[in-house]
């Protein structure tokens, strides 16, 4: 059997100081993430990160830039991520609609917030990718091709 990567994709949204995050439950109790999930087959990356941030925070999101790919091997079940992390902006936010399973809520948090909380975070890459975001870092989404 072929080894694979996990595909993955993130939202990084920041609003006046403030980054949207989701808590949701974990096989080690309840932690924050950026909004965040699989790629799924038949699917771009800019489809899946659109997807998963409405389904996990109810909001629209609208990507305007690659931050980043991240190469992660999680230390708890020996899984490798491949995080393609976009940043965007938010839309319409759709109050009644349910979020998803094992999300329990959408939070927006400053910078020094989630640095105090390191800890609480699903994975080193949210706080990688916060340090990325205010260092600038950025490309065009035009490096992405989908054939």
């Amino acid at each position: 059997m072929q080894w694979m990567p996990h595909a993955t994709v993130a939202a990084m949204i920041e609003d006046n100081g403030k980054f949207l995050l989701v808590e949701e439950t974990t096989d080690r109790g309840n932690r924050f993430n950026q909004p965040a999930g699989h790629l799924e087959d038949n699917e771009t990356l800019l489809e899946a990160v659109i997807r998963e941030t409405l389904e996990e925070t109810a909001y629209d999101f609208t990507p305007q830039a690659l931050l980043g790919i991240y190469h992660w091997k999680h230390e708890h079940n020996d899984t490798t991520y491949l995080r393609f992390a976009f940043i965007g902006k938010v839309g319409a936010h759709y109050h009644a609609q349910a979020l998803d399973d094992g999300i329990i809520r959408a939070v927006w948090m400053t910078a020094d917030e989630i640095r105090n909380q390191a800890h609480l975070m699903r994975s080193p890459q949210v706080l990688a990718c916060i340090e990325d975001y205010l260092a600038g870092k950025q490309f065009p989404l035009s490096v992405l091709t989908h054939l």
